[in-house]
């Protein structure tokens, strides 16, 4: 799904127009970039949360030339997956019983 299919599904579930769908999506971007880069946590309950680390700085390679590099340290930002989200997308579904052929 890309960001114009996510703002049409926005729109159809809460009835809103899909202009004020993505006012409200590229306000919860903003809002959330923001916050991380202040260094805050963001936690929505049951979906998940979002946070910033340091990676440290270590030694890679160059698939091209085998050469040792040095990849430096910097901030990833994290995303943990909630309870309820990871319960919905791990739902088990029976499966197919064999009939007779």
């Amino acid at each position: 799904m890309n960001k114009a299919e996510l703002i049409d599904a926005i729109a159809a579930e809460s009835k809103l127009t899909k202009a004020d769908s993505r006012k409200a999506l590229d306000a919860f971007i903003s809002s959330t970039s923001k916050a991380l880069k202040a260094g805050d946590k963001i936690s929505l309950v049951g979906f998940g949360s979002f946070g910033v680390t340091e990676r440290s700085e270590r030694n890679g390679r160059n698939p091209q030339t085998g050469k040792v590099i040095v990849i430096p340290a910097k901030k990833v930002v994290r995303f943990k997956a909630g309870s309820e989200l990871t319960g919905s997308v791990n739902v088990k579904v029976a499966p197919a019983k064999k009939g007779k052929k």
